[in-house]
């Protein structure tokens, strides 16, 4: 299987229009003649379209120079994944490694055929003054049919994909074709075929007072099933990223509990700690391996007394192997899958009563005074680790809740100063423990200690700088201005 990052941009334009020159945009300085091509895809889906409205298109296509399987994941407009895998003849379901990848987006449910987009494509290349190619411009005509529902469509579509370009190119390209009268296409081919029953899929629009918090809580979901694919293959982007995503979930259902059934909301909490249980040791081991081998190569050659960056890669390239191994098992679970249906039960069913604006307001406040007072408490007494912890805690539900509130207060920004401030102590304390054990194994095989106690001391100097900053993020953070708007 093959794994691709597709960067393009999708246009249309009124009967008539035409591709303009596109010699100097982004150091375009020739193109190629243009190549014909006849593309028939499939595109599979579950029932209710889970893929597609996760951000997931599967598709079994037919020529071209890459036939085949093809899985993409992301919007259009961005970076896209595409996983490719070949097709044989007789190959008449998605192959397993795929239907690995978009599990959560389908919730465990079977997939089907769902539309049929049948593609006349006259492609040219985009060249720089060496040959060297930037990017592919198709232009497309199309003929789309739902498979379930009916109905078809024909229309005209440009795609530009760069190649070895950046996006510098593709703004220049942008600009010349909004200039010629094209306009931009903000979804997919599939989107498009299968738009009528998409849209009869949309959830029904939230109480007004409670649509923050639901919309908030919808876009985690959405992070969550959009990392999946990437999460399992172990990237560490992908990985953090449905952490925070299972994190920001939790602390939302918590801090705005009563908006759903009680037991039912509680209970899918627990499931989501279960989760982020199984993320939590992978992400763990590859920032703790990135920061050791970091603080060993910061060192001279002659303060590295031993095999000490060999010990950090032993250990923690098994460490790894066993988290991933016990992430993909969830990954692959009824659990999980059971987990990501009743957040779609929670975020586009009913609430379970009617709120005003004050209730959430008063919500959010109550989340800041809680980290104000857990904050105070462990700086009364002494800079406590297990203290600072929970307060750590209590600031992230503090800035998860201001954040469905207001995203882009500037209490928001402060916030996550106070969370880096925190984080720094805490990073130090859990740094030294895994330097104090890995210390005790040189000691036991016999090897020099030296470069581990100087690591453990280098920290302990990290946990006595975070001090200060801790001080001047929290005063900061409480100063009226950016929290003046809590009060209304």
């Amino acid at each position: 299987m093959a794994t691709v990052v597709e960067r393009e941009r999708k246009y249309s334009g009124d009967e008539g229009f035409r591709l303009p020159d596109l010699i100097g945009c982004g150091g375009v300085a020739t193109t190629s003649d243009a190549t014909a091509l006849d593309l028939d895809a499939v595109y599979w889906d579950t029932a209710d379209l889970r893929l597609a409205r996760s951000g997931y298109a599967l598709r079994r296509r037919t020529g071209g120079h890459d036939a085949g399987w093809h899985l993409k994941v992301g919007a259009v407009g961005g970076a896209r994944t595409e996983h490719q895998f070949p097709a044989g003849p007789e190959d008449a379901d998605p192959p397993a490694e795929l239907v690995a990848l978009f599990r959560g987006a389908s919730r465990g449910r079977p997939v089907a055929p769902a539309a049929r987009v049948v593609t006349r494509r006259r492609e040219r290349r985009l060249l720089d003054a060496a040959g060297r190619p930037l990017a592919e411009v198709a232009e497309d005509d199309v003929r789309a049919e739902d498979l379930v529902g009916g109905e078809r469509q024909t229309w005209h579509e440009i795609e530009v994909e760069l190649v070895d370009g950046d996006e510098a190119l593709l703004d220049a390209v942008d600009d010349r074709l909004l200039e010629a009268g094209a306009r931009t296409v903000p979804v997919s081919k599939s989107h498009r075929a299968l738009g009528g029953r998409l849209a009869a899929t949309r959830p029904a629009p939230a109480d007004p007072a409670a649509a923050p918090v639901v919309d908030y809580l919808t876009a985690q979901r959405d992070t969550l099933i959009g990392h999946h694919a990437g999460a399992l293959g172990g990237d560490e982007d992908a990985v953090h990223d449905m952490r925070v995503a299972v994190r920001r979930l939790r602390s939302t259902l918590r801090t705005f509990r009563g908006l759903w059934d009680r037991a039912e909301s509680e209970s899918v909490r627990a499931e989501l700690r279960w989760l982020g249980g199984q993320l939590g040791p992978v992400r763990d081991v590859q920032v703790m391996a990135a920061r050791l081998a970091d603080a060993v190569h910061a060192e001279p050659d002659e303060l590295v007394l031993g095999p000490v960056p060999a010990r950090f890669a032993e250990r923690f390239a098994a460490d790894l192997a066993t988290a991933l191994d016990g992430l993909r098992a969830a990954l692959g679970s009824d659990r999980y899958t059971d987990l990501l249906r009743r957040l779609d039960a929670l975020v586009e069913g009913p609430t379970a009563r009617a709120v005003r604006p004050r209730w959430v307001n008063r919500r959010v406040r109550r989340a800041v005074t809680r980290f104000d007072d857990r904050l105070d408490r462990a700086l009364a007494g002494g800079e406590d680790d297990t203290a600072l912890h929970e307060a750590r805690k209590a600031g992230k539900q503090a800035r998860y809740a201001v954040e469905v509130r207001r995203p882009r207060a500037k209490l928001v920004d402060r916030f996550k100063d106070l969370q880096d401030a925190l984080g720094a102590h805490q990073d130090s304390v859990v740094t030294r423990e895994v330097l104090r054990e890995q210390a005790l194994r040189a000691y036991a095989d016999g090897e020099n200690t030296f470069t581990y106690g100087l690591l453990h001391a280098r920290q302990a100097a990290v946990a006595d700088r975070a001090g200060p900053a801790l001080a001047r993020a929290r005063d900061r953070a409480r100063r009226r201005k950016v929290r003046r708007w809590l009060t209304g």
